[in-house]
């Protein structure tokens, strides 16, 4: 019994400890120059909202125009 306590008071001790010696380094990061940017500025997003509102308006006919009411099992 002693060591099932034992067990799980070094774990309880290790999830403490943890992000305390994480927090305790100093990490000095330099961010590094962007050698060379994107000329494409969001030309796919006009496409995809395009494709999106034809397969919104597409499911929106199909569901519509579909009057057939006859059972499929007669």
């Amino acid at each position: 019994m002693t060591t099932k306590y034992f067990a799980t008071t070094a774990a309880s001790l290790a999830l403490v400890a943890t992000p305390v010696v994480a927090q305790a380094t100093t990490a000095d990061r330099a961010s590094a120059p962007a050698g060379a940017t994107s000329e494409l500025e969001g030309g796919s997003g006009i496409i995809i909202a395009i494709l999106a509102a034809a397969a919104i308006i597409a499911g929106i006919i199909i569901a519509a125009d579909s009057n057939d009411d006859t059972p499929t099992s007669a």
